[in-house]
C-alpha cells in the first residue's frame, strides 16, 4: 500500500539577522578599544586572581585566549608578572607600541575589598557597560606620565557628555599620581545614585514596587539625620535615571569600592611593542642622579 504524501508545508520562518555593534567609537571616530589581560609565567595564586579581576574590569570586552589568534580585534595588552623581587604589571599597545611597565607595590583583591566591607554591592548589570575613568596628578609631570595618560585614556572607549546614557555610567576607574612618592594609586568604584531628601524605606519601596508618581508631593519622604545629604556630592540629572532618580530633582552621588586596588610605579617605558629603544627608566634616572651628586657635574644627554 502506498503511503500517503504529506501535502503540509512546513511554515516559514524568517532568519533572525543578529546586529553587530559598531567597531568604530562614534565620539573619537577610531577602533573601540578591546584590551587582552594574560599572565606571564607561572604565578602565585593571588596573582592569577588578580589577573582575573583585572579581567573582569574590562568587561565587557570579549576576553581573548590568545594574542596571535585575536590579531586585529585587540588594541591593548595587560601583563601581569613577578620577578624575584616584586609583581609587576605592563601595559602595551598593539601592534607598534608603546610599552609602560609598573612595579606593584601593593594590591588588594575584589574579594579582599568585598570582605571588608559591611554591605558589598554587586548587581548583575555592573558589568554590562564599560566604566568611566578619571585621571588626577599627571599634568605636573614630564613626557612619560603624558604618554602614561594617553595610553591610560585609551584604555575604555570615549564618551560623549553631550549624548551619553547616565544610565550606563555604572563603574568608574580612578587613578591618582602622587608626585613626591611617584606612586599611582589604581582604584575601581561602582557609582551609585540616590535622590536627595527620600529615605531608605521609601526608596526601596518605590524600586521594587509599582506606585504612582509622587514627586509633587512635599510630604512624599524625608531623609533622616543619619542620611544627612552633601550638596558637594549631589547633583542635577539631564535625564531620568531609573525610577527613583529624577531630572527635575537633585541626587546624591554615592561611590563603593569593587576592587581590585593596586598602587602602581611607573619604571620603564619603551618605545615599541616590549622592545624598542627606552623611552624611560626610572632605575636609570636614580643612578644618574647619584653621579650628579658624586661628580658635581651633570652628565651629557
Amino acid at each position: 500500500m502506498a503511503r500517503l504524501r504529506n501535502t503540509r508545508r512546513k511554515p516559514f520562518h524568517k532568519p533572525v539577522v543578529v546586529k553587530n555593534k559598531p567597531a568604530v567609537d562614534q565620539v573619537t571616530g577610531e577602533k573601540i578599544p578591546k584590551s587582552f589581560v594574560f599572565a606571564r609565567g607561572n604565578l602565585p595564586g593571588p596573582l592569577k586572581q588578580l589577573k582575573l579581576d583585572l579581567r573582569k574590569l574590562m568587561a565587557p570586552t570579549p576576553p581573548s585566549r590568545f594574542l596571535n589568534v585575536a590579531g586585529p580585534m585587540v588594541s591593548l595588552t595587560f601583563d601581569v608578572g613577578k620577578t624575584a623581587s616584586s609583581p609587576y604589571l605592563r601595559l602595551a599597545r598593539t601592534p607598534q607600541g608603546p610599552t609602560l611597565s609598573f612595579k606593584i607595590h601593593e594590591y588588594a583583591l575584589a574579594s579582599d575589598i568585598a570582605r571588608s566591607q559591611a554591605r558589598p554591592r554587586c548587581p548583575p548589570d555592573l558589568f554590562k557597560n564599560s566604566p568611566l575613568i578619571v585621571l588626577s596628578g599627571f599634568g605636573s609631570g614630564g613626557q612619560h606620565l603624558k604618554l602614561t595618560t594617553i595610553m591610560f585614556q585609551n584604555i575604555f572607549p570615549a564618551i560623549d557628555i553631550n549624548t551619553v546614557n547616565l544610565s550606563t555610567c555604572k563603574r568608574i576607574v580612578l587613578l591618582n599620581y602622587d608626585k613626591d612618592t611617584k606612586l599611582i594609586d589604581f582604584r575601581h568604584y561602582s557609582i551609585r545614585l540616590q535622590p536627595v531628601g527620600v529615605t531608605r524605606r521609601i526608596r526601596k519601596f518605590v524600586q521594587s514596587h509599582q506606585v504612582p508618581d509622587l514627586r509633587n508631593l512635599q510630604d512624599a519622604g524625608y531623609g533622616s539625620e543619619s542620611e544627612a545629604d552633601d550638596e558637594a556630592a549631589t547633583v542635577s540629572l539631564a535625564s531620568d535615571v531609573g525610577r527613583v532618580n529624577r531630572a527635575s530633582n537633585r541626587s546624591a552621588i554615592k561611590l563603593q569600592e569593587i576592587g581590585p586596588r593596586m598602587t602602581l610605579q611607573l619604571i620603564k617605558v619603551e618605545e615599541g611593542l616590549c622592545s624598542g629603544s627606552v623611552i624611560f627608566n626610572e632605575y636609570e634616572k636614580e643612578s644618574t642622579e647619584g653621579d650628579q651628586e658624586d661628580d658635581g657635574e651633570p652628565t651629557s644627554q
